[in-house]
């Protein structure tokens, strides 16, 4: 079994992609953008290496403009030796590399331009994957798309239109229930024509249910069986419904209690769970080390040195107690641990912890500033206790301070990414 997070890797400085507009998508940009781009996914490759981190997808903006005519390089040629030396790396790691083209490739439209498009996009995810060299257990998702007033009809067109498609990427392609046309027993059916397997997405299916009342573990445990070998193991996605958010917004972080009973209910633990959350692999690790019997007490250790600080600038009282916890070292408790950390994520911002905390912060890195970067610091910190904002440019002014001294420590803090 493996836990993933989707695209971004948050805390890794190395690790940002960059975008352009298509005003500014000349040769030289596109070049340099596609450059830099595969250099931060080679640095989120060896993070989730590092980390344990073995299911990772990957943002379909690698290559700017990959499947419009405005980017006519021939990218896979010329950064073919980087993306073999990204694949590699991948593949003696053992992880599992997925896409996901998005909302725009849409496969069952009305429109032959933008079923042509689909098609376009579909080959530039695919020859990404390709280029990596990876295999198809590796896969590329996509929804079945619209329904045009008439959903079987709609779901023949889908149908009719993947039969077109090159045999490199139907041998990719997976397909997913989404959260307002098509439920997970649309899905199967079109599954069962075409032999393509499908995704469960468990927060689609709680906002657009099937006809059949089944059970989450249910739908899973069905769902397995339009896996072949060839496909590698059944994946499913995994998020929580942002509170306050609207419909189908997902959480901000993965509240680990839900996670721990959803994953409890799995019968066949053999299975690849893409969460889908918005801070991405911070949640993945939270996932990772609450569900796995091999989670130590240097773990949590490893965990808390990254969490401490952001918990300090939320709640002193709770700082002390997940310290207490920790000395516990015969009794790991990583659920219990968690529950912790998001009792301080769900807590009003409050001034004078944050106050206490960026003192903290500023108490590891003070020595070595410029008189400058003490003046600004000072000022920033003044204007925060007097007017109550800028709190943002003060973690922005630390970060950059600790960066220029490389205290990785600090670097490494969520509280800065939070």
């Amino acid at each position: 079994m493996a836990i993933g997070y989707a695209c971004i890797t948050i805390g890794v400085q190395d690790a940002k992609q960059a975008r352009c507009t298509i005003g500014n998508a000349t040769e030289d940009n596109l070049r340099r953008l596609i450059k830099d781009n595969l250099n931060a996914l080679d640095a989120a490759i060896d993070y989730n290496i590092a980390m344990g981190i073995s299911l990772f997808r990957i943002s379909s903006d690698i290559v700017p403009f990959g499947s419009h005519p405005v980017n006519k390089l021939l990218w896979w040629e010329e950064f073919g030796e980087k993306l073999a030396q990204i694949g590699k790396k991948v593949i003696d790691s053992g992880m599992r590399a997925t896409m996901h083209p998005g909302q725009y490739t849409v496969l069952n439209s009305k429109n032959s331009e933008v079923v042509d498009n689909a098609l376009l996009d579909l080959k530039y995810h695919c020859k990404f994957m390709d280029v990596l060299g990876l295999d198809e257990k590796n896969k590329m998702i996509l929804h079945v798309g619209g329904v045009y007033g008439d959903k079987k009809n709609s779901a023949e067109v889908f149908k009719s239109n993947y039969l077109r498609l090159p045999d490199n990427i139907k041998g990719r392609l997976i397909i997913e229930n989404d959260d307002k046309n098509y439920t997970v027993e649309d899905v199967l059916g079109i599954s069962r024509a075409l032999e393509v397997p499908v995704v469960f997405d468990n927060l689609h299916n709680k906002l657009n249910p099937s006809l059949e009342t089944i059970p989450e573990q249910g739908w899973v445990d069905i769902c397995r069986s339009t896996w072949k070998q060839k496909d590698g193991v059944q994946k499913i996605h995994y998020s929580q419904q942002k509170a306050g958010g609207t419909a189908g917004s997902h959480s901000d972080t993965i509240y680990i209690e839900e996670f721990i009973k959803f994953y409890n209910n799995i019968r066949d633990k053999n299975i690849d769970i893409m969460l889908e959350v918005k801070d991405k692999n911070i949640s993945c690790i939270k996932c990772i080390n609450s569900s796995s019997s091999k989670t130590s007490a240097k773990d949590l250790e490893e965990e808390w040195a990254r969490y401490k600080y952001f918990v300090l600038s939320r709640s002193a009282s709770i700082y002390s107690e997940i310290r207490e916890q920790l000395k516990d070292k015969e009794n790991i408790d990583a659920v219990r641990f968690y529950k912790k950390i998001e009792q301080a994520i769900d807590k009003a911002e409050d001034k004078g912890a944050e106050v206490n905390a960026a003192q903290h912060v500023w108490g590891y890195i003070n020595k070595n500033c410029k008189e400058a970067e003490k003046r600004r610091f000072n000022k920033l910190l003044a204007s925060y206790i007097d007017k109550g904002d800028g709190l943002k440019s003060i973690k922005n002014h630390l970060l950059k301070c600790a960066i220029e001294q490389d205290i990785s420590y600090l670097i490494n803090s969520y509280y800065f990414y939070i």
